[in-house]
């Protein structure tokens, strides 16, 4: 037995080091499976109680304790079984006798009842032949005759009632025992199976427990392979919270000088596209001016002094510059040079690949744990069979031999019942034999009894009357003695099983007698199991009927400290001290060089020193040309001239101002306004540049500060919170196998209900209904005495008298002579 506790110990010694599946899990542990409950088996419902077997139980325990008022002979018991010498044998016998008294006293009324019954009737029988004993037919009437017969009459017509109920109930209780023969069959046919299903279901419980067992280890080592990758996600996340507002920080700043790049190449661009225009168009208006100047001082042009300030008008500068934009594009240069987009590939690449640098700087702590993991498993797998369950299929099979035997002898007990079942009924039939003699006798003699009338005249109907009563006297003396046989054997053997059996077994003392030591040789719960407390059968009995579990019942906690041997913590530092070890170092991570934040300071204050007002008042002056105006004055002072020439010279000079303006609304103002939006949007862009600056690469500092300082503890955390989940695997699975083993694992329900229904088929079904026949025969018997005599005395006011009696007016009748009457 201890050797089993060692293998039950070292059992869940290795559960506890195994890891578990969480049902639910936060967002550093990923979610498990459920862990089953265990499956509870369907076993068949008992006999119970039936209130229509005990019907008269109460009547018989009440006659019992009357009888045997003696307690339960614990003592007297254990003496018997114990003392196996001759000197005691004597004193064991006295005390025997005392105790059964009571029996003893019935049984020998009953003896006696036996005995004289039957010599009673012979006797009697030769005495009527002889004339007395109410032999002779003669019956003397007095005023007091009917006064009799009605006092005898009702009397024997209780006793008629009371022999009938008993005999009601005699047939009802033979009805029990044969139906309590027959289902004490099915009955132990059912409990077998039940103890089968639980003797099957304790190593099916083992099973699951070891099954799910490897299933956690699988699924821990599942996880272990996962380590780099779980801790990897974890360092991903860490670092990430800090890395990637600061790389789009630097991709903001990225983003910006590309942005400012490209508005410097559209201004550049659109700059070339308008130069060449712009000249033209200067050297088109020069030309004009100089065409209308000309003109103007010719001497036949009439007014043309009026007009000549509108010359400086046509005059155009067509020159266009930012002040320090070649600064700027140095400075962007510079910073293109640096190449941040590579930096920042390189960062996201960074951490893109954690997991996978993670998992190689790991795999050989992995292979390590793996191994661990595979060596408790091979140990998980053999400790079933190292567990001794054989013991429980030597116990099946002793069951399966009783069935066999059950089996075996079920057509006999059948036949027995059967037998017992017609015995019953025959005994029942000829006591209602008796007692309807009685009713037609009752029924008969007062229906044709004419009370005035002549002893010697009375009619066939209350002479058939008596005639019935005597033949109720006669069965009765005829089957009484037979009855009290029955009732004496099954009184003896019902009670004595009902005191001795039924209610010790049902107020638990004979689990006390079985408990007693050195009772049985070698059986001692608590020395067999190693416990300090003192583990009786009724205890045990007690919380099988609770339904509780082996580990309860059988005070398993005293042998195994179960608390110590899942603690979680206890089990975990291997794992932690293999993964700590581990040395996972994280590369350097430049956000921006000294080089670089100096570029991009010189590139935002080249920005905020750009002025872009010359260059838009610039390109307004372009955009104020108004030329048609001019070449409308000039029309309306041609209109004014006489000589041709001269008109000729300004209308042609005034078309010629109206085509270069249409050439600067169709081509040059469309290229000034494109050009002015990108000024607009590129001095937007600096002033930002140049106000967000600052702030941006103090946020770079801040963010290559906490790196450089706390890429180490970062790593520490990734991996602590990986244990931290496993240690909560390991946490849960304790909790589950402390839960299922100290309250699922061989829950003993079924072994008592074993132990209940025995108790019920022996003592509610099987001992009730003999019980219930025996007091029913016997209460039968005792009232057939009076209801004999009765019958004897009544029988004589009903049938036909040989000599004739009669009484009226208080004068008796002339007799005849005693000698001349003729006895019947």
């Amino acid at each position: 037995m201890r050797v089993s506790i060692w293998l039950v110990g070292r059992w869940l010694f290795l559960w506890a080091c195994l890891g578990a599946r969480l049902q639910a899990g936060d967002g550093a542990c990923p979610v498990g499976l459920t862990r089953p409950d265990l499956n509870g088996s369907q076993y068949q419902l008992g006999p119970g109680t039936d209130a229509g077997i005990g019907f008269l139980s109460g009547f018989v325990q009440s006659y019992l304790n009357t009888v045997q008022p003696n307690p339960f002979p614990k003592e007297l018991l254990l003496e018997l079984i114990n003392d196996a010498g001759t000197a005691t044998i004597q004193d064991t016998v006295n005390k025997v006798l005392r105790y059964e008294v009571g029996f003893l006293v019935c049984a020998a009324i009953g003896v006696l009842y036996i005995v004289l019954m039957p010599l009673v009737g012979f006797f009697f029988a030769c005495c009527r032949c002889c004339g007395n004993c109410g032999g002779h037919m003669y019956q003397e009437q007095t005023k007091s005759t009917g006064c009799q017969r009605r006092g005898l009459y009702w009397a024997l017509l209780c006793i008629t009632i009371i022999t009938l109920a008993g005999n009601v109930c005699m047939f009802r209780s033979n009805q029990s025992l044969a139906f309590s023969v027959q289902n004490s069959l099915t009955q132990s046919d059912g409990t077998l199976d039940n103890l089968q299903t639980y003797l099957a279901a304790v190593p099916q419980d083992v099973g699951m427990v070891v099954n799910e067992s490897v299933l956690a280890v699988d699924e821990v080592g599942s996880r272990v392979n996962d380590f780099g990758r779980l801790v990897g996600e974890d360092l991903q996340k860490d670092l990430g919270s800090t890395l990637n507002p600061a790389l789009d920080t630097v991709r903001n700043i990225s983003q910006a000088v590309n942005s400012t790049i490209q508005l410097l190449g559209q201004l550049n661009a659109t700059q070339e596209e308008l130069r060449p225009e712009l000249d033209t168009l200067e050297a088109n208006l020069t030309a004009t001016r100089d065409s209308v100047n000309r003109t103007f001082q010719m001497p036949d042009c009439q007014d043309c002094v009026v007009l000549q300030p509108e010359l400086a008008k046509l005059t155009l500068d067509t020159s266009f510059t930012v002040p320090q934009l070649s600064e700027l594009q140095s400075t962007i240069d510079a910073v293109v040079e640096a190449d941040l987009d590579s930096r920042l590939k390189k960062g996201e690449e960074l951490l893109a690949n954690l997991p996978e640098r993670v998992t190689n700087d790991t795999e050989d702590t992995v292979q390590n744990v793996q191994a661990q993991l595979k060596d408790i498993k091979k140990d998980i797998s053999q400790l079933h069979q190292d567990i001794p369950l054989n013991a429980l299929e030597d116990v099946s099979a002793k069951l399966e031999e009783v069935r066999g035997y059950i089996s075996t002898y079920t057509p006999e007990v059948e036949l027995a019942g059967r037998r017992s079942w017609i015995v019953g009924l025959v005994l029942s039939c000829a006591v209602l034999l008796v007692v309807l003699c009685n009713v037609l006798g009752l029924l008969l003699g007062p229906v044709g009894l004419q009370p005035k009338a002549d002893p010697t005249k009375r009619s066939g109907t209350a002479n058939c009357g008596g005639t019935f009563l005597m033949a109720g006297v006669g069965f009765s003396f005829l089957f009484s003695w037979i009855f009290m046989i029955v009732v004496l054997v099954l009184f003896l053997v019902g009670g004595n099983v009902s005191t001795l059996v039924c209610e010790p077994w049902q107020s638990q003392q004979i689990f006390q007698i079985i408990d007693t030591p050195g009772l049985i040789p070698g059986f001692q719960l608590s020395e067999a199991l190693g416990l300090k407390t003192n583990l009786t059968i009724a205890k045990v009995y007690d919380d099988c009927q609770h339904d509780r579990s082996l580990w309860t019942t059988l005070h398993l906690q005293e042998v195994i400290n179960l608390n110590d041997l899942l603690n979680a913590s206890k089990y975990t530092e291997q794992i932690q001290q293999a993964l700590t070890q581990n040395d996972i170092t994280l590369p350097t991570i430049t956000l921006l060089s000294p080089e670089e934040r100096a570029q991009l300071l010189r590139f935002s204050s080249r920005a905020g020193c750009l002025d872009f007002s010359s260059a838009q008042e610039q390109l307004n002056n372009i955009s104020r040309i108004n030329l048609n105006t001019t070449a409308d004055d000039l029309d309306t002072l041609a209109d004014r001239q006489s000589d041709a020439v001269v008109e000729g010279r300004l209308r042609d000079d005034a078309a010629r101002l109206r085509r270069i303006q249409a050439q600067v609304e169709g081509s040059i103002l469309p290229k000034v306004r494109d050009l002015s939006s990108v000024i607009q949007v590129l001095e937007d862009k600096a002033l930002k540049v140049n106000r967000t600056m600052g702030s941006v690469l103090s946020r770079v500092d801040m963010a290559q500060d906490f790196l450089n300082g706390n890429s180490s503890q970062i790593v520490k955390s990734a991996i602590q919170t990986f244990l931290d989940c496993q240690e909560r695997y390991f946490t849960a699975f304790a909790a589950w196998a402390n839960r299922t083993i100290t309250e699922q694992v061989g829950r003993c329900g079924p072994l008592a209900g074993a132990v209940d229904t025995a108790e019920v088929l022996v003592c509610s079904y099987l001992a009730a209904s003999l019980n219930a026949f025996w007091f029913s025969l016997g209460w039968c018997a005792i009232f057939l005495i009076p209801s004999l005599i009765l019958s004897v005395k009544l029988a004589k006011f009903y049938r036909r008298m040989k000599c004739s009696d009669a009484f009226e007016d208080h004068i008796q009748m002339n007799q005849f002579p005693r000698a001349s009457l003729i006895a019947y």
